[in-house]
């Protein structure tokens, strides 16, 4: 009976249903309803929260973005205030450079017009001897040095011209470089046989190596130039060059300056380095390839010495030597026989034409004498005798 009164009977489809079951439905179906109902208002109320939250937050940023931009202004103009001091400086400091390059760029155009002038001085005066030569001489040989002269002078002439382009290219480089150019044109210009090569720029070194080379290709010696076109004189340039010599193993080392050091005007050896003036380049050059071809000459001439004297000394004391002397001996042996030989026969013949010559004589007096005691002859002063000498004063 218990278990009939927790059931009751389903009046649609006639099935038994729990009472428990059915008032826990109901229950849950309420409970249901009243979740969603405050679950939707609790929505409604964090929506509304969120709105409320989010127009705080609209108007926090908004006021943060204000302040930003406010700052950002102020920091962007001064950014640009210091953009626009800098630029102004940059502005004076341009000007003033060029203001520099101007003056450099006319400087050198007066130093390029300075030594084409020398060049062209220097061309007139090779043409006119060149054509004092060409007077003179006429034979091939003298020819071909006139040829050589003009090959000289053409080389001369492209040089120059090379230069002047280069100088007109230049305009922009330093007058270091430019210098080092000139002096470069300048040996090459004048010193044909030798071997003018620049140091690679990057390259640590001096400026130009110059080989000293003889007509015939003979290697004399190496001398490096270091040019140097600033406003003041450094002793460090000495040293330096010194190092670089040793490394090159050249044999004399220059350095051509535009600032000497103090108290040194033209030439002169500091500390082991020739200073000079570029102006002195080819002077100095010239005689410091003089020295180096005697020094050359003079090593040449001594190589094999001690060798030399012990072959000599083997020659003097050998076989050869003696038989050489024997057959020179021999030969003049047999000379002397022959000319004694000769002398002999000759004294014979003169002794018989003598004899000849006498009995010659003696007939033509004989008959000289005989016909003078016949007739009265004309006087023959070679066959009469001397009259003998009046005395001036008599006894």
């Amino acid at each position: 009976m218990k278990n009939d009164i927790k059931n009751i009977i389903c009046p649609n489809c006639g099935e038994s249903i729990s009472i428990d079951d059915a008032i826990t439905h109901q229950i849950e179906t309420k409970l249901s309803k009243e979740f969603e109902e405050k679950e939707k208002d609790l929505k409604k109320s964090i929506e509304k929260e969120n709105q409320i939250i989010l127009a705080e937050k609209e108007k926090d940023l908004i006021k943060q973005v204000k302040e930003n931009v406010e700052k950002n202004s102020q920091e962007e103009k001064k950014f640009l205030e210091d953009q626009l001091l800098e630029t102004n400086k940059k502005l004076q400091k341009a000007n003033q450079n060029e203001l520099e390059l101007r003056k450099e760029k006319q400087k050198l155009k007066d130093e390029k017009d300075t030594f084409e002038l020398e060049k062209t001085r220097q061309l007139d005066e090779e043409r006119k001897k060149i054509e004092e030569d060409a007077s003179k001489k006429a034979t091939e040989a003298q020819q071909s040095k006139i040829d050589q002269l003009n090959k000289q002078l053409s080389d001369a002439t492209k040089a120059k011209d090379e230069l002047a382009r280069k100088l007109e290219q230049g305009s922009q480089q330093t007058q270091g470089e430019v210098q080092e150019i000139i002096l470069e044109e300048l040996l090459k210009s004048e010193f044909v046989y030798d071997d003018i090569s620049p140091v690679p720029k990057g390259v640590n070194g001096a400026d130009v190596i110059q080989t000293v080379k003889t007509k015939m290709g003979v290697e004399c010696g190496k001398i490096i130039w270091e040019s140097k076109k600033t406003k003041s004189w450094m002793e460090g340039w000495i040293q330096k060059l010194k190092d670089d010599q040793r490394s090159i193993k050249a044999d004399i080392a220059v350095i051509v300056s535009s600032v000497l050091p103090e108290g040194i005007s033209g030439i002169s050896l500091r500390d082991g380095v020739w200073v000079c003036d570029i102006k002195l380049a080819i002077a100095i050059a010239t005689a410091l390839r003089h020295s180096l071809e005697a020094v050359s000459r003079e090593r040449l001439m001594s190589v094999g010495k001690n060798d030399k004297m012990e072959i000599l000394y083997s020659y003097l004391t050998g076989t050869e030597f003696k038989q050489r002397i024997e057959t020179i001996v021999e030969t003049f042996s047999t000379m002397k026989l022959s000319l004694d030989k000769e002398r002999l026969y000759f004294e014979k013949s003169w002794t018989e034409k003598e004899k000849q010559i006498q009995k010659v004589i003696k007939n033509t007096v004989g008959i000289y004498g005989d016909l003078n005691g016949i007739v009265q002859l004309q006087k023959i002063e070679s066959l009469e005798l001397p009259e003998p000498p009046k005395d001036k004063k008599k006894l």
